[in-house]
């Protein structure tokens, strides 16, 4: 059965740095655009990034563009976050996900594969 999990969230201090990382297992995603998302205490699940099957093509919402990166390493089969420039609004389950419909996806309804999430905070 295919699943994704994250890893690498924590506790961190406002400035800080973490990189998140998604494993695929059970089958391989290499072909799929991928992206992730993140969800707050009593807010909706929001898009933070998105990229491309073959690592070429990127975007992300506008909350974190210039401070986040991710990548892919599709002989891993896993996606990364780069996140730097940590800011206490960050604080969030942080979760990736298969898009359905190709690149471009910013919904949460069109990703399918929901990761169960990795848990990041920022104190001030």
């Amino acid at each position: 059965q295919a699943q994704l999990v994250e890893s690498g969230g924590g506790l961190v201090q406002a400035g800080g740095s973490l990189r998140l990382s998604c494993a695929a297992s059970g089958r391989t995603f290499a072909s799929n655009a991928m992206g992730w998302f993140r969800q707050a205490p009593g807010k909706e699940r929001e898009f933070v990034a998105a990229i491309s099957w073959s690592g070429g093509s990127t975007n992300y919402a506008d909350s974190v563009k210039g401070r986040f990166t991710i990548s892919r390493d599709s002989a891993k089969n896993t996606v990364y976050l780069q996140m730097n420039s940590l800011k206490p609004e960050d604080t969030a389950v942080y979760h990736c996900a298969v898009s359905r419909i190709g690149f471009g996806a910013k919904l949460p309804t069109q990703y399918s594969y929901w990761g169960q999430g990795t848990q990041v905070t920022v104190s001030s």
